[in-house]
């Protein structure tokens, strides 16, 4: 059976991730607390993993509970801990030490900041698929985790399952995690950043050439092949449907296709 296996939410944009046994379903129909945080420069753009690779030098561990991170950055030694609420500008003076620019930060706890704002939802990735992956770049599953940075992960399935959750343009898959009602919309287009050594930032050379051979080939028969024009995707976008927003999704709900539409 298919199940939920892990929930993974990046408080501030682009750094480590925290896995969670349950979060909530903030509107528009997202996890309560992802990317709820951004690195913005003086011109307001965003600072991420494919604008400096500064990124991947700095280590963040969260206590959700508390609403803190302490982020340590790997190559200096210096450390910090913030609320995330209450020491923004304190956080952004460290960030900006740290990635040698100004920095500021800005807050949206509903919604976050999504790449994709039209399907704002979880991205959804099979732990078999992430297996396959580390097969393909000699990697452990926790650093392939790590650079794709997927939302919720889905084991007692076979490697790309999810890419049973997009279907041709135009139409959606409907599906379920326990009681929470989704449209799985498009394979989601990957950037620099898998390329990387997670702490390292160290790049795997023709990464994304070879990744783009091996997704082709390994493509499943049953995949909507029409939504790859490329074949650097992984991972599927999604909306949570207005009805399952303010619920709550936890580890161990069972996934279930229900349909197209």
């Amino acid at each position: 059976m298919a199940t939920l296996a892990r929930i993974n939410l990046f408080p501030i944009k682009s750094l480590d991730g925290v896995s969670t046994p349950e979060a909530n379903i903030v509107s528009p129909g997202a996890l309560e607390g992802d990317r709820e945080l951004v690195c913005l420069d003086r011109q307001g753009d965003w600072i991420n993993g494919k604008r400096t690779q500064r990124v991947h030098r700095l280590r963040a561990v969260y206590d959700l509970a508390l609403g803190e991170v302490t982020l340590r950055d790997e190559s200096t030694g210096a450390e910090g801990r913030f609320s995330l609420d209450a020491d923004l500008p304190r956080l952004a003076a460290w960030l900006s030490q740290s990635f040698e620019l100004p920095v500021t930060m800005q807050q949206n706890p509903f919604g976050g900041f999504p790449d994709d704002t039209e399907s704002p939802g979880p991205t959804v990735v099979s732990t078999a698929t992430l297996a396959r992956i580390g097969q393909w770049f000699d990697l452990p599953v926790d650093e392939v985790r790590a650079r794709f940075r997927a939302n919720l992960e889905i084991d007692g399935v076979e490697p790309f399952w999810e890419d049973r959750l997009v279907a041709q343009v135009g139409r959606d898959v409907r599906f379920t995690i326990g009681d929470i009602a989704f449209e799985g919309t498009n394979p989601c287009q990957r950037c620099p950043v898998p390329s990387r050594d997670s702490h390292s930032g160290e790049p795997i050379d023709q990464f994304a050439s070879r990744f783009n051979r091996l997704r082709r080939e390994e493509l499943p028969d049953w995949a909507c092949r029409e939504r790859f024009d490329h074949f650097y995707r992984l991972s599927v976008n999604t909306r949570i449907l207005p009805s399952s927003w303010n619920s709550v999704l936890r580890v161990g709900d069972p996934v279930e296709i229900i349909g197209t539409r």
